[in-house]
This record gives structure tokens, sequence and C-alpha cells, in this order.
């Protein structure tokens, strides 16, 4: 079960990133969010590099690819983006939005410290792992 549940994690954490970098690529929504970053003191140029992060880290954790990695850049990324969009804590919405990516950012750091597990890239690539034992 715990590699099963690793699997799990690793999609049901990496997909939330696809996602969201896939759903800003069409040219109203990339300028929709764009004009977000920048009302928000974020400057739009940096959203290509958003995408990036969110698509290329969103694919290597469900592939369970240098996962320990991708999930230090999302957390750290989840985090930063909690603090600049989500820090009107007084507004009830904003202060879940705000606890969800504090939550997501645990799972992360968990996948960071225990890593993809058996089924994933990481496992079938690890050195030694078709090692014979004598």
């Amino acid at each position: 079960m715990s590699k099963l549940s690793q699997l799990i994690a690793r999609v049901l954490l990496g997909h939330i990133f696809l996602l969201a970098g896939l759903s800003k690529l069409g040219a109203e929504a990339y300028a929709g969010t764009q004009g977000y970053m920048e009302s928000m003191g974020v400057p739009g140029i940096l959203l290509p590099l958003v995408i990036l992060l969110e698509i290329g880290a969103g694919i290597a954790l469900v592939a369970g690819w240098q996962t320990r990695l991708a999930a230090i850049a999302l957390a750290g990324f989840t985090i930063v983006a909690a603090v600049i969009f989500h820090n009107n804590l007084g507004d009830q919405m904003q202060m879940i939005l705000f606890m969800k990516n504090l939550a997501i950012a645990g799972g992360l750091l968990l996948l960071a410290v225990h890593g993809a597990g058996a089924y994933s890239l990481d496992g079938y690539l690890k050195p030694g792992r078709l090692a014979v034992d004598h």
C-alpha cells in the first residue's frame, strides 16, 4: 500500500500544477494571468517561468522523475504564491486559499523527504536496482 500511496500522492499533487500551467497557455488566459500578477506587484514578464515551472515540475512529479527537486521547487513556489496572492487573511476565501497552499506545500515537502517511491522513474533509474545479490 505504501508504494501505491506514494504514486497517488505524486499524481494528486502534480496534476494541480500541470493543469494550472496548461490553463495559462491560451492568449486570453495568459493576458489575464499576467494582468493579475502585475496588479499584485509581480512583474508579468515572469509568467513564462511560472508556466514552465508548473508544467515541467508537474510532469516530473507525476512521472516520479527528479521528484525531490521538483517537490522542493514547487513547495517554495506555492508558499511564495500564498504570501503574495492570498495575504488578505481577513477575507475567509483568501484565508482558505492561503491554508490550501500551505497544505499543498506540506505534501510536497513530504515528497521531497521521502522521495518518489517504487512506482516512479526515480525508483526505476535508481542505481543498483537491477543488481543481483549473491
